[in-house]
């Protein structure tokens, strides 16, 4: 028997320092309700768990730049919805100014109110705004920008050719934008049939047949030989069955003067890569960029009248053709944000298996640790109780 040395009471007393380590452990995953509470728990899991932090994080703040850009959406889309109200009681009073029955003081009352409510198109432009951003009247800090607006279209060069063509039929489609009228072409040159003495063949077989092909080429020839002397304007087919866009430069036209379009770009992902960006453009919704500027329905006779007609049309298909791309954009942005919130719940899953305690399992280690730091405490009393034998052999 020794006294120096009391091993069993070292033993036992290593061993409830292991065990006291571990439900120390225990306690603190229970507490804290992760079982990564430094890097020495678990480095690995812990660098993965912070780049899924990272990236819920990020994500989570994405899905509210995309709410943003939907209320962005809605506050402009909302303006226009009014836009569009005026413009329509625009077009309702130029219909009325158009009717000859009204005098000229008629409709100089008319041209009032008509006023009025350009100026009102104005002001909406100017005063639309979303978090101080100003969403109507463009972008002031690019180069304005200019539109040639066509007001009316002369064609009657090209009436001979019209009624001397069964090919060339009227679309009654002026774009405003570039000047141009569209006429439906058609050869009615089929196979078998007879072209300028020749017959029509797949293929060229003798001197008096003619391919499809070439006798279709034919026609546009001549077609476009007739459209460009018949003065003024010029013409341009393909095919068979195709539009010619035919251009007059005895169309009046204006230039109106607007700001370049707004691009507003809403970061809708949590890295830097150019993808995550959605670009919301909103053109310049004023008079001008409306081609408003000037428009007139006063005078002595209706021609005024009559012509802003068409001009309140184009400003009311702009319009439109605006709010759809901005219905567009809310519709792209609110599956963003579906997509979004979808990551972040699967994400936040993955990051929850690596980090988080299972409060069950680590319940279970705890009670058993606790149960061997009791006894281990018991077995130390043990030990240093065996070498008080040692004083009977000292009696």
């Amino acid at each position: 028997m020794v006294v120096q040395h009391n091993l069993q009471a070292m033993n036992a007393n290593r061993m409830l320092n292991v065990t006291t380590g571990a439900q120390s452990k225990s306690t603190e995953k229970l507490s804290s309700g992760y079982k990564i509470n430094r890097a020495a728990d678990d480095a690995a899991g812990l660098s993965i768990s912070e780049k899924m932090r990272k990236q819920i994080r990020g994500l989570d703040q994405a899905s509210s730049n995309a709410q943003d850009g939907v209320s962005a959406v809605q506050t402009a889309e909302g303006a226009l919805t009014e836009v569009h109200s005026m413009l329509q009681r625009m077009n309702e009073l130029a219909v009325q100014a158009s009717n000859g029955t009204n005098s000229e003081s008629d409709r100089k009352a008319i041209q009032d109110e008509v006023d009025q409510l350009v100026t009102e198109i104005d002001r909406v432009a100017e005063t639309t705004k979303f978090n101080e951003t100003y969403l109507l009247k463009g972008d002031d800090s690019k180069a304005a920008v200019q539109d040639t607006v066509y007001k009316k279209y002369d064609i009657s060069s090209l009436k001979s050719v019209i009624s001397e063509s069964s090919k060339l039929s009227e679309k009654n489609d002026f774009d405003s934008l570039t000047g141009k009228f569209t006429m439906n072409f058609t050869t009615g040159l089929v196979e078998g049939g007879v072209w300028n003495g020749k017959r029509i063949n797949s293929t060229n077989t003798t001197a008096d047949e003619i391919s499809l092909d070439d006798a279709k080429a034919a026609e546009l020839t001549a077609l476009k030989n007739a459209i460009t002397n018949s003065g003024a304007i010029t013409g341009t087919a393909t095919n068979d069955g195709a539009d010619i866009a035919i251009t007059s430069t005895n169309a009046q036209k204006q230039t109106f003067t607007k700001a370049a379009a707004l691009d507003i770009s809403i970061h809708v992902g949590a890295d830097s890569t150019a993808n995550n960006k959605i670009t919301l453009s909103i053109e310049s919704m004023s008079s001008a960029g409306l081609h408003l500027t000037g428009l007139t329905v006063a005078g002595a006779d209706a021609s005024n009248a009559t012509s802003s007609i068409n001009q309140i049309a184009d400003a009311i298909q702009l319009v439109s053709d605006q709010r759809s791309k901005l219905g567009a954009v809310q519709n792209r942005l609110e599956h963003t944000i579906d997509n979004l919130d979808n990551v972040v719940e699967n994400t936040t899953a993955a990051e929850s298996r690596i980090r988080d305690t299972d409060m069950a399992e680590e319940m279970v280690n705890y009670s058993k640790n606790n149960i061997l730091a009791q006894a281990g405490q018991s077995m130390l009393a043990q030990a240093n109780q065996s070498t008080q034998g040692v004083l009977s052999l000292l009696q």
